[in-house]
């Protein structure tokens, strides 16, 4: 099993300690890059896609880890996209 397959079953099982840097790998891997936010972004970080709509999201602290709603929130909406 590649990293990549790893990092998908990890997020199908929507573990409370899923990173930042996780996230941002497996969204890369599936095609999406980080988007600029801009003057006013803050900690709102958009991940853009050529085929499917954007996923936006306030970049976790001051801990690295994701909350748990939103680990569910991104595995319901790639599942939705046919990418998981």
């Amino acid at each position: 099993m590649s990293k990549r397959e790893k990092l998908i079953q990890r997020f199908l099982s929507k573990p409370a300690d899923i990173t930042w840097s996780e996230l941002k790998s497996l969204l890369e891997g599936l095609g999406y890059s980080l988007g600029s936010g801009g003057r006013t972004g803050g900690s709102r970080v958009k991940f853009l896609h050529p085929e499917h709509p954007p996923v936006i999201l306030h970049k976790p602290h001051p801990t690295p880890a994701l909350k748990r709603y939103q680990v569910e929130q991104i595995v319901e909406f790639l599942k939705k996209e046919g990418l998981l």
